[in-house]
This record gives structure tokens, sequence and C-alpha cells, in this order.
């Protein structure tokens, strides 16, 4: 195991309050007001705004004097939500898996919150970059030194990932030097899980299609589980992530993973 320092991205003062309300909805499912104010020591008056925001963007629900978020802990979060936790966490673990990965090498790279981090940290290599997300693929167009390209299949409202058996059959076809896969939950038993059958089915294709595999998923996802297995933990080359991860979780997996990335 290893700890890597990255350098913090530029986060305005709202994206942390938004973080915050988040994080600190994340365990009961809602908060006041008041608590919130307290919590990140600003006025009730710009929390009220900040839950505005956050309401418009369909993440969480307000009520009289608080608000909670709009999904139960056995369903997928939305985009939206997962874009605004861990914000400076998952640009960290982009940045440092963009200096593993060589000039002309050829990549698939998954979507999500983690995976547009890591497109973002793309800029000035030189690569083959399957995407495997709409999001991903429009961050990859503004280089000129990625030569871009884009699977066929059916298009996930809301995540914009691309899923369905064109493809899974596409990856079959090809043969890549590495994967940098995302996941929505790992623990040492299951091993790494999402929420969706037909994304897990693309990661699982994009796994065998490639000689290595790296997984980027930040410390929020530790010793969580999801609805569909991908792969064991022994399978990643690497795992990037943040000095969040569980201790329990780290002495679990000493010995069975290859390679444990501390970003901070």
């Amino acid at each position: 195991m290893q700890a890597a320092k990255g350098e913090v991205g530029t986060v305005s003062a709202k994206e942390r309050r938004h973080q915050g309300i988040l994080e600190a909805m994340r365990g009961a499912g809602s908060a006041t007001v008041s608590e919130l104010g307290q919590r990140l020591g600003v006025a009730e008056m710009t929390i009220r705004r900040d839950l505005e925001l956050l309401e418009a963007d369909g993440v969480l629900k307000r009520f009289h004097g608080g608000a909670r978020l709009v999904f139960g802990s056995s369903y997928e979060p939305p985009f939206l939500l997962r874009e605004k936790t861990n914000t400076e966490q998952k640009h960290a673990i982009g940045r440092h898996i963009a200096t593993m990965i060589n000039d002309g090498d050829t990549i698939i790279l998954d979507g999500g919150s983690t995976g547009l981090a890591v497109a973002e940290a793309l800029e000035d290599h030189q690569l083959t970059v399957c995407a495997l997300s709409l999001r991903v693929a429009w961050t990859l167009t503004k280089f000129p030194s990625i030569n871009l390209l884009m699977p066929p299949g059916s298009v996930r409202q809301g995540e914009l990932s691309l899923t369905g058996t064109d493809t899974v059959d596409y990856l079959r076809e090809l043969h890549f030097d590495t994967y940098i896969m995302t996941a929505s939950a790992v623990t040492v038993a299951e091993g790494f899980m999402e929420w969706n059958q037909a994304d897990a089915a693309v990661k699982k294709a994009a796994s065998a299609a490639a000689s290595t595999t790296i997984a980027g998923i930040d410390s929020s996802k530790f010793d969580r589980t999801a609805f569909v297995k991908i792969c064991p933990i022994t399978t990643p080359s690497a795992i990037v992530t943040d000095s969040g991860v569980p201790a329990s979780f780290q002495t679990q997996a000493e010995g069975l993973i290859k390679d444990l990335v501390l970003t901070d």
C-alpha cells in the first residue's frame, strides 16, 4: 500500500457547502436548516438558498424547516448528487490515475462522477480512449491529443452511460491496455458492485477486454454493498482511492489487494 499526495482542486465556497449539506444528510436522510447552519457555520438564510438550489438539481426535497434526500439507502443515488459529494477526493483520484497511464496507451474509461474526474485529468495525454459515457466522451472531445472511440449501445437516462448487447459485443472484439473502472460499492467479501445490471455487464466486458484494470473509487463506497457484482477485490492491479478508506477494510484486504493507493 502506498500514499500519494495530490494538489487540491479548486472548489468554491458554495460547492463546499453543498457537499457539506449532502454529507450531513447521508446518515439520517434528512436535516433541519438549523442543524445544517450550525454544522457548516453559516446563516440559515444561506442554507435555505442552498437547499433551494439542491432541490432544483433533484437531489433533495425541502420541507418546512429542513430537507430530506430523495433516494433511499437501497437505491442508486442520482448522478447530480454523486457529482457534488467527495469532489476534491475524486479529482485527486483522477489526477493520480492519469500519472499511471502512458502516452500511446489504449484505454477504456468508465462513466460516473469519478470517471469524469479521470477524463478531466487526461488533457495533456496522447491516448486512444474508449468512453463508456456521453459525459466522459464530451469532456474528451475538448482534448485534441485524445483519439476518442465511442461504442454503440443504448444510453441510460440520467447516467448517460452506454449499455446493452451492442456495447458488450463491441468491447469483446477489441483489446485495450487498461480499463479504468469505477464502482458504486466495494467490500472485501463481495468485491466491486454496481446498482444497475446493464452497467455491470458492460464493466465486466471492459475488464475482460483489457490487459490491466485500475479501479478509481472514493472512500465513501468502501464497506458498502450494491445490487450486482462486477468482479472480485483481487481483479484490479491497483485501487486508487483517498485516505478516508475504513481501517477495517484495509486490515481485511491486506495481502489480497495488489496495490492500494491513497491520494491524500
